[in-house]
């Protein structure tokens, strides 16, 4: 028998700030990879968004992080909990909500409140509590008997959420929640995100809506399996991309003249003006192009990026 017991690897120090750890993370469907390689790390408090076109690894990703789908490759962390080893002891700790909601339409509000009490476990004195919460929070008192197929698609995005909220997660995980939602719904939706997070849950939205990152502290920009950009939203807006903006009477015209410039990197339409991003353009000089090419009342003027403009400078890679 030796003497010496045999050590263990050293294990990996937990931030207890941290909600989410990803380290190269890889998924592989066949030849296609999905997600290639990519690292983050998400703070407790914080609302962070991840963002990108559809088919860009968003979901892919959630599905990893919340234990439903295994990786191919990296590591995963959440909660202090290593998924790929152990994805039940997280689930009573999360919370999910996807686009579609995850509502059974044939149930009334009440009953489907009481089922999702039920996936987790909640005892009836917990259930009363939180039953006030969704409803009140849902604005959906009175409304307990209605089938769910009945109410809006604002009102099932609320008790969405308030299903997804019901055993009080610590972490929730929001996979395009406004997709197909009104704008008035989704600026309503948004509060009631801030006031969980001023409850201390750690949200991860994933969206594709660039208007709706302005209301996260920090972002990622996913694209074609990879993360190209991270950080909180002004400083992405900070070291963006130039972009000019265009005004003149034949905006149509203008536009295909620009989209066919070799230095136009992109341009679209936006509040009555275009939006043209071309890195290193004098707005004087391209003016004087536009007027020679026939479009001679053009007015063109250097504007702050948005976060769209950001992302198609960073996805076109340049």
């Amino acid at each position: 028998m030796s003497l010496f017991r045999r050590s263990r690897p050293p294990q990996p120090v937990e931030d207890p700030a941290v909600a989410v750890r990803v380290d190269d993370l890889r998924r592989d469907f066949g030849s296609f990879t999905a997600v290639d390689g990519i690292s983050f790390a998400v703070r407790r408090g914080e609302v962070f968004g991840f963002l990108g076109p559809n088919g860009s690894g968003k979901t892919t990703t959630i599905r990893i992080l919340t234990g439903s789908l295994a990786p191919s490759g990296g590591q995963v962390r959440v909660l202090g909990t290593d998924v790929a080893r152990d994805p039940d002891a997280i689930h009573r700790r999360i919370g999910y909500m996807s686009q579609r909601f995850s509502l059974f339409e044939d149930l009334t509000v009440e009953e489907n409140m009481r089922f999702y009490a039920g996936v987790h476990g909640l005892s009836k004195e917990t259930y009363a509590r939180r039953r006030e919460y969704v409803l009140d929070m849902a604005d959906l008192r009175g409304r307990e008997g209605e089938l769910t197929a009945d109410l809006s698609v604002g009102w099932r995005q609320r008790l969405a959420l308030g299903t997804a909220t019901i055993h009080e997660p610590e972490l929730l995980f929001l996979d395009e929640p406004t997709s197909g939602v009104d704008p008035v719904a989704r600026r309503q939706f948004w509060d009631l995100l801030h006031d969980l997070a001023g409850r201390g849950v750690t949200l991860f939205v994933t969206t594709h809506y660039m208007d709706e990152a302005a209301n996260c502290t920090r972002l990622a920009f996913m694209y074609r399996g990879r993360i190209v950009a991270d950080g909180p939203p002004r400083d992405l807006v900070a070291g963006g991309t130039d972009v000019l903006e265009v005004r003149c009477a034949d905006l149509d015209g203008a536009e295909d003249w620009l989209d066919d410039a070799a230095d136009v990197r992109d341009v679209h339409l936006a509040e009555g003006a275009l939006r043209v991003t071309s890195p290193g353009t004098d707005p004087q000089a391209l003016a004087d192009r536009l007027r020679d090419a026939g479009y001679g009342d053009a007015v063109v003027r250097a504007v702050e990026p948005t976060l769209e403009d950001v992302f198609v400078g960073l996805v076109t890679g340049r």
